[in-house]
């Protein structure tokens, strides 16, 4: 079982994200667990402060680091494993592609630490988090979407999550997956037409037209 640890200001949208559909089941099935975390838990003052001014001026705020460490040591001891990893997100960061999504589905524990603000202390990069993802080249309001959108992506490539056994099989290739278009019911709409070979009943040549239009997602 893979755990994703969040923390977020905003754990309700995690929480609630974590409820719907197959991921729910997939908790119940103990296939992976979604946690959120309130930073604010480990802020040691009376405010619950977790951000403070920019060193240099600037505008807005940016979290402090001491809530961030406290939090992760104690997310860490959660998990007895070495497959374990902490992810900042920040428009900084490395790409996150289907490959890296591959590399996340084997460990036990993934801790995000999503980022408010203007964004977050530096040293939580440098000496914290063991990887800074960024899910593309622009900025959002904070890293609960980016954390979704990995957890997403990763619980999709554990057997059982999705579909049928087969499912994974069928599509993975490697360290990629191949999506294809698909078509369903009617067979004919508004003159637009399912592609002949789909409805022939020929597995080899439908075989084939999914290999030529599919496209291979995450291969570098």
């Amino acid at each position: 079982m893979i755990r994703f640890d969040v923390i977020t200001i905003f754990p309700e949208l995690i929480e609630a994200f974590g409820k719907e559909s197959l991921l729910k089941r997939a908790q119940k099935k103990k296939l992976l667990k979604i946690q959120a975390h309130d930073l604010r838990t480990w802020a040691k003052d009376r405010h619950k402060t977790i951000d403070d001014k920019p060193y240099g001026g600037g505008l807005g705020m940016v979290m402090r680091i001491e809530p961030v460490y406290r939090a992760v040591s104690t997310l860490k001891s959660k998990v007895i494993s070495h497959k374990s990893k902490v992810i900042l997100f920040t428009p900084r960061g490395k790409k996150f592609t289907q490959r890296k999504a591959y590399e996340y589905s084997k460990l036990n524990q993934l801790i995000f630490v999503c980022g408010r603000y203007e964004g977050v202390d530096q040293r939580v990069a440098k000496h914290i988090a063991d990887e800074e993802i960024s899910i593309g080249d622009y900025v959002l309001m904070g890293g609960e979407i980016p954390a979704m959108t990995v957890i997403e992506a990763v619980a999709r490539l554990i057997p059982g999550v999705v579909g049928k056994p087969q499912f994974l099989k069928e599509r993975k290739i490697k360290k990629a997956f191949i999506e294809y278009p698909q078509y369903t019911r009617p067979e004919v709409f508004r003159k637009w037409k399912v592609p002949k070979v789909l409805v022939s009943g020929n597995h080899k040549k439908i075989g084939e037209w999914k290999e030529k239009h599919g496209r291979i997602v995450g291969k570098q």
